[in-house]
């Protein structure tokens, strides 16, 4: 028994390249950590974070200064998920088979279509994580690349918005829908050799690098349906009597109608940003909601009027080391469970290893393909939304 699985191996691998699968962008684009992996399921690791720091003028004294004292916040990544996928066989069925397609070759497909599953929810949980970007930039509704005579322009706003934020300007990624990824294909200057610098584009449809962005696609970008408030009428208004600082966060609103959702998008009278909420509010009236990091870009005074955004398509730009992918095979007790064969097959697409148990039974066979995961964003300053 204990050979079952190791004989696979080739035609698994095989298997995986003809059954159908999504694009997975996010996956490959993320840092993958590996110390999440001590944590159980729904124990979080908490990631450090530093504050800004300050700086003040030197004065000679005889001691230095009594200060530098700072509050280290944090993130926390926890493991949410352990899903399996089964499927199950028995004697008969095995011989009824094996006049056909055959037993094998079935049994293939199937693990493929297993790992295929459990690929295409952790790249949806990945792209799910676009409530917690910074900003956003396009028009809600409109597919991206295509409203501009610069159509790229809407790739240099968005990498602004990272800039602007103090992002590292390596390792830049880019995750867009295929609409998008249709409208970036068809840019004239990406499709000219002598324009492009190379013919990836014209010759493999491959996206590459732009404007330091390594832009892919994925069947796992996110549509947001934008709350009550958008069709609600009237706006509602900043209401403080100081008015709000640039860096604030948590804004408090009067005399509007509708709910708030985390990934809306809210616009500030005389303020060109589009922020991202983070943290909503229900009901109408009096409320607070809570914006991503870094908060305002321009302080705002009292009573001004703010407005929510239509829903739509969250393509996603970000530093790679602000999406966090913790990614395992599920715990076993120390002492085993009942499977009489296991072992660790890699997806050469994803790079990601999943556990493939078979289980013995009465006169059948059942299969498992595991996974155990989590996923964050734990830096919302070095992710951006362009809107499509």
């Amino acid at each position: 028994m204990a050979n079952t699985l190791t004989n696979l191996i080739p035609d698994l691998y095989a298997a995986m390249d003809v059954v159908s699968r999504e694009l997975t962008g996010f996956i490959p684009a993320v840092t993958m950590d590996a110390q999440v992996d001590r944590a159980a399921v729904g124990q979080a690791v908490y990631v450090p974070v530093t504050p800004a720091a300050a700086a003040t003028d030197i004065t000679p004294a005889v001691t230095p200064p009594n200060d530098g004292d700072q509050t280290i916040g944090n993130t926390p990544i926890t493991i949410t998920k352990a899903r399996r996928v089964p499927f199950r066989w028995n004697g008969e069925e095995q011989r009824g088979i094996n006049t056909g397609p055959g037993y094998l070759s079935i049994r293939q497909n199937q693990i493929a279509q297993a790992i295929r599953t459990l690929v295409n929810e952790m790249e949806s949980d990945l792209g799910a994580l676009y409530v917690r970007s910074s900003r956003a930039y396009g028009t809600a509704g409109t597919t991206p690349f295509g409203t501009s005579t610069y159509v790229i322009d809407d790739l240099a706003q968005v990498l602004k918005i990272l800039k602007d934020n103090g992002a590292p300007n390596a390792d830049l990624q880019c995750i867009l829908d295929t609409s998008a990824g249709a409208r970036m294909r068809s840019i004239p200057g990406l499709n000219k050799v002598n324009e492009a610098g190379n013919d990836t584009l014209l010759r493999q449809g491959v996206l590459g690098d732009v404007l330091s962005f390594a832009v892919r696609e994925s069947a796992g970008v996110a549509y947001h349906t934008a709350s009550t408030s958008v069709s609600s009428s009237p706006d509602y208004n900043i209401d403080n009597v100081g008015g709000y600082d640039i860096g604030d966060t948590t804004l408090h609103l009067e005399a509007g109608t509708g709910t708030h959702v985390a990934g809306d998008v809210l616009t500030i009278n005389g303020d060109s940003n589009k922020y991202i909420i983070g943290a909503g509010a229900t009901g109408s009236g009096d409320k607070d909601i809570t914006l991503n990091a870094p908060g305002l870009r321009l302080a705002v005074d009292n009573d001004t009027a703010v407005e929510t955004g239509a829903s739509y398509r969250a393509n996603m730009a970000f530093h790679r080391s602000a999406m966090v992918l913790a990614a395992r095979a599920p715990a076993l007790p120390e002492e085993g469970d009942m499977a009489v064969d296991r072992m660790l097959v890699t997806d050469p697409r994803t790079g990601l290893t999943f556990e493939v148990s078979m289980y013995a039974q009465y006169r059948q066979i059942q299969y498992e393909v595991a996974m155990a995961w989590g996923a964050a964003n734990i830096k919302p300053e070095h992710t951006a939304i362009l809107l499509g």
